[in-house]
């Protein structure tokens, strides 16, 4: 169960821009705290890694992630195929891409329909559209006012394989998604309508860059002594006084639209939604 891309595209051409701190403490309300339920917590030797999941874009999916993080189905598993600068691929229990959970597997949710409101934009999409972030996850959608023509009152909206985005692995069926699941560390708009993503990592990305490479780098192949996640747990599921509590830029804030004018003037012809990063504060 793998990923099928072509060739892998240079890091210099997708590298994520390094955007300058936001100047000075933002007032509280500039800030949202990921609710425990949507925190996921994978804990690696090369520091924890901390992701908001996405129900709103992908409910099955979140929900098999909780069913199996619960049941401490991920613990110890291998990140089994690691690609530098592209993605780190993880929940299989056999550790070699073959295996998956006793679980059905799960239907794909390549495009989710969200409602006005809560969607910042950062301009229109070559192909139409518009480019922006729902939460933290960065999406291709069709603009608020369209909802108004539409049955349901809602857009569609396709999540973007961004550094730091989760996604589902699958084989060749749309539909046979199941426990694996991998850490984009690179963009890879191959990916896009073609794989669920489920969530975003908010903090220790650097972590995942880490992980050991496969030895042939162009597939990924396992490496002799991969890496593993120590321990995964949804924060809701730990006794208060463990769980770390995540605060976001809330992307409807005025901080996280000059956060956005900065990056787009530094990167000038070049900016992508996938050069933003949402600021995260960390306790725990």
């Amino acid at each position: 169960m793998t990923l099928r891309i072509p060739a892998l595209l240079s890091a210099a051409a997708f590298g994520a821009l390094a955007v300058a701190p936001v100047q000075a403490q933002q007032p509280a309300s500039e800030w949202r705290t990921v609710e425990a339920d949507n925190l996921l917590i994978i804990d690696t030797a090369h520091g924890r890694v901390l992701a908001e999941l996405a129900p709103g874009a992908a409910p099955l999916h979140v929900a098999r992630i909780r069913e199996l993080t619960n049941q401490g189905f991920y613990d110890g598993l291998k990140f089994h195929r690691v690609i530098e600068d592209f993605m780190a691929q993880t929940g299989d229990p056999q550790g070699t891409g073959q295996g998956s959970s006793e679980l059905p597997d799960v239907q794909g949710e390549f495009v989710f329909r969200r409602a006005p409101g809560g969607f910042f934009s950062v301009g229109p999409h070559p192909n139409g559209g518009q480019m922006g972030v729902v939460g933290v996850l960065p999406v291709h959608t069709q603009p608020d006012a369209q909802a108004m023509i539409n049955a349901d009152m809602k857009v569609p909206a396709t999540g973007q394989f961004c550094p730091g985005v989760l996604g589902m692995a699958r084989a060749s069926s749309p539909n046979s998604a199941n426990s694996q699941f991998f850490i984009m560390t690179g963009r890879r708009d191959q990916l896009n309508g073609a794989y669920t993503p489920f969530g975003r990592v908010v903090s220790g990305l650097a972590a995942v860059r880490a992980l050991k490479a496969g030895a042939a780098a162009a597939d990924g192949a396992v490496s002799d002594d991969p890496d593993v996640m120590t321990r995964v747990r949804i924060a809701s599921s730990l006794p208060e006084a463990e769980r770390p509590s995540v605060r976001v830029m809330d992307t409807r804030a005025p901080a996280f639209a000059a956060l956005v004018e900065q990056t787009r003037t530094a990167r000038g012809a070049q900016f992508n939604v996938c050069d933003i990063e949402i600021p995260a504060q960390v306790e725990g």
